[in-house]
């Protein structure tokens, strides 16, 4: 099984919603028996409670009902057991980067949108002119409309399709290592 968690700060907003999109995406591609996907948030300010209302009412529009959401905090002692950690912002980036406990395990940490092309050839190498791999983040919607909540789904949604591509083809890779 290939374990991946999305995180943003207090795992009711950005990685719930990441995490539910990416679970529906992966069961479109008939991967949902191979890859796993569960959210944390950076701090425990939110642990217990639900997805906020407005990330629910925007699933709930996209026909994915969040009830069963609980926010918790990331715990570094997870990382052994996870196969790619996205973070949904590069404060999170960092903070999780900052976590792990070795240089392989801090190598599992990637921006959610990080493999989109437009991010992916950044990363590649230094003299691509593709856009700025740092700005590969979304944006924390809580103290926004529902407007910046509709923005963080199409962000999210955008980056699905290349992001369940390279699970596909990195998937065996996880099971291997155990």
């Amino acid at each position: 099984m290939f374990r991946v968690m999305t995180v943003c700060t207090g795992n009711i907003c950005r990685s719930p919603m990441a995490e539910y999109l990416l679970r529906r995406a992966l069961e479109q591609e008939g991967l949902e028996d191979d890859v796993e996907v569960t959210s944390a948030g950076t701090s425990r300010w939110e642990s217990g409670n639900p997805v906020d209302p407005r990330a629910r009412a925007v699933l709930l529009a996209d026909g994915i009902e969040a009830v069963d959401h609980r926010a918790r905090e990331f715990d570094p002692g997870w990382f052994p057991d996870l196969d790619l950690v996205l973070a949904m912002d590069v404060d999170h980036l960092d903070d999780l980067r900052e976590l792990a406990p070795d240089p392989q395990e801090a190598d599992k940490v990637h921006l959610f949108r990080e493999f989109m092309d437009e991010y992916s050839a950044a990363y590649s190498s230094e003299h691509t002119a593709g856009a700025d791999p740092r700005h590969a983040g979304i944006s924390d919607p809580w103290y926004g409309t529902d407007a910046d909540f509709e923005q963080t789904h199409r962000l999210i949604t955008e980056a699905l399709p290349s992001l369940v591509a390279w699970i596909r083809d990195h998937r065996n890779a996880g099971a291997s290592r155990r």
